[in-house]
């Protein structure tokens, strides 16, 4: 049996990303810490790239220089295929009216400052020389004999920056004043050692001692009882320590140390009294049970809650070895009245430039991997200075739409999606998202993600929506305004924004509640 085929032609689109779509995509989600990163990468990679600072050439290449180093790119190498950004209707072919010159102009020192005023509602760009100057961190170090720092004085980041001190270190500098004999300070030392960054000490004070004899190779009892005893009394002189409640095995036990070391008076000895009993209790302010359980009158009761509250429940939280992320911003703005001043932060867009000893090389040789590394500086310079392109558009729209914001805060924010900003500007919407993540912008309010300004609607009486960030700052308003005594709930507040013209449901008011971590009406109750 023979069986024939059929040959048939279809037709088909197809979206292919090219490596400099790709590069360029993925650079616009690059956080500044990892665009700083990619970029270090890159100059390590490529000879022809360097940064476009002063100190590394006093001029750029000359015309003649640059139009003969693209002449063997034209000669022998074909131009890549190029695409824009999708539905990104400004992009156009990233390599049109593009040279080497082009790309030796420091993105840095583009005129990227923008206001929107408030009278004739357009953006109008600023004098170039009113431009901010560089970052003093980037031309100065410090002072020498002369008031400045030679080049071969230049102290380290790690010696200008002051390195926190540790909880331990801090005990054992007190340990110092302590007469105590060679197996008290060992003792000592070893249980300094053994605490947890809170400042407690996890294992109980046996267990500790069976690892010491484990260590020694001693299982004899009696030296395991001299060894436990000798632990209590290091306990004892770490307890005594500052910060109050360090050494503490538990919260009961921190808050009773601290409270030893609190004045004598009623409140103090109610406190310690509440501390016996289990802590749920305390922590839901259960004067009723308290009372029942301590003998004490409510008066006497609420005094001992309030100095409990005036307690550090982490003895260790001062001294903690936290890795402290600062976040520098991407966009920086200034408000002046209600005008809106909009600008690249200069301190974290790269300033790159094609090598001028490699430029004057590719025009007495035709090196084909210097012109593929051409190639690939040029399209990495070109790709930085469209992300910096999209990056101020997106911001510069987001200031636009959340001019209230601004002005009155986060009652004042408007609702906004992304789809509203990629239609303005003519964006694909996962390109705003690219550009809006792990970005941030400086105002006059604060330092926030791009992703902050957005949120969903909620309907009104007016018609108009309503900003879920403006409603969690009404609930937060009115919780903190709120009668101690008599605390609002949630169906309370409802009802109250319901009067402000927000339809807003009791479910929704304890999602807003519970994000913004605000107990419930009965927790924040003062009994």
């Amino acid at each position: 049996m023979v069986t024939r085929g059929t040959l048939g032609l279809r037709m088909a689109q197809q979206l292919t990303l090219t490596p400099q779509l790709q590069q360029s995509l993925r650079l616009l989600q690059l956080s500044a810490l990892e665009l700083a990163q990619e970029v270090e990468q890159m100059l390590a990679d490529n000879p022809l790239l360097e940064r476009a600072d002063d100190d590394v050439h006093d001029a750029a290449p000359s015309d003649d220089a640059a139009t003969e180093a693209a002449a063997p790119l034209q000669d022998d190498a074909t131009e890549p295929e190029t695409a824009a950004l999708p539905h990104d209707s400004d992009a156009g072919d990233p390599l049109d009216s593009y040279s080497v010159i082009e790309a030796d102009v420091p993105l840095a020192e583009a005129d990227w400052s923008t206001q929107l005023d408030d009278d004739s509602g357009g953006w109008r760009a600023d004098d170039p020389a009113d431009a901010p100057a560089p970052s003093p961190l980037a031309t100065e170090a410090g002072p020498g004999r002369d008031g400045r720092w030679d080049d071969d004085e230049l102290p380290s980041a790690a010696e200008r920056t002051p390195q926190p001190e540790r909880l331990q270190d801090h005990l054992h500098t007190q340990a110092l004043a302590l007469h105590l004999t060679a197996e008290e300070r060992a003792a000592l030392h070893f249980l300094i050692e053994s605490l947890n960054d809170d400042g407690y000490l996890d294992e109980p004070l046996e267990a500790l001692a069976a690892v010491l004899l484990a260590r020694g190779g001693h299982d004899d009892p009696e030296q395991a009882d001299a060894l436990l005893a000798l632990l209590r009394r290091a306990l004892g002189w770490l307890q005594a320590m500052d910060p109050p409640g360090v050494g503490a095995r538990d919260l009961a036990e921190c808050l009773r140390l601290q409270l030893r070391q609190q004045p004598d008076d009623p409140a103090t000895r109610a406190a310690l009294a509440l501390c016996a009993q289990p802590l749920e209790w305390i922590a839901r302010r259960d004067l009723r049970r308290l009372g029942s359980a301590t003998g004490l009158p409510p008066e006497a009761v609420r005094a001992g809650l309030q100095r409990l509250a005036q307690l550090e429940p982490k003895p260790g939280r001062r001294f903690a070895d936290v890795e402290r992320l600062a976040i520098v911003p991407d966009v920086l703005v200034t408000v002046q009245g209600t005008r809106f001043d909009v600008q690249l932060n200069p301190a974290v867009q790269p300033r790159l430039r094609i090598h001028d000893a490699y430029v004057r090389a590719l025009r007495q040789h035709r090196h084909g991997d210097l012109q593929q590394r051409l190639q690939e500086a040029r399209w990495f310079i070109k790709n930085l200075q469209q992300r910096g392109e999209t990056l101020l558009r997106v911001a510069r729209a987001i200031v636009q739409q959340q001019r209230s914001f601004f002005l009155h805060g986060e009652v004042g924010m408007r609702p906004l999606v992304l789809r509203d900003i990629a239609t303005e500007l003519g964006l694909h919407e996962s390109t705003v998202s690219r550009v809006t993540t792990a970005k941030y912008m400086a105002t006059p309010r604060g330092t926030f993600e791009l992703k902050y300004f957005f949120g969903s609607a909620l309907g009104t009486d007016s018609g108009d929506g309503a900003s879920s960030t403006a409603v969690r700052a009404l609930i937060r308003q009115m919780i903190a305004d709120e009668d101690p005594a008599h605390p609002l709930s949630d169906a309370q507040i409802a009802e109250r924004l319901k009067e402000h013209g927000i339809e807003c449901a009791r479910r929704t008011v304890a999602k807003y509640r519970e994000a913004l971590r605000i107990p419930t009406a009965t927790l924040r109750r003062a009994r």
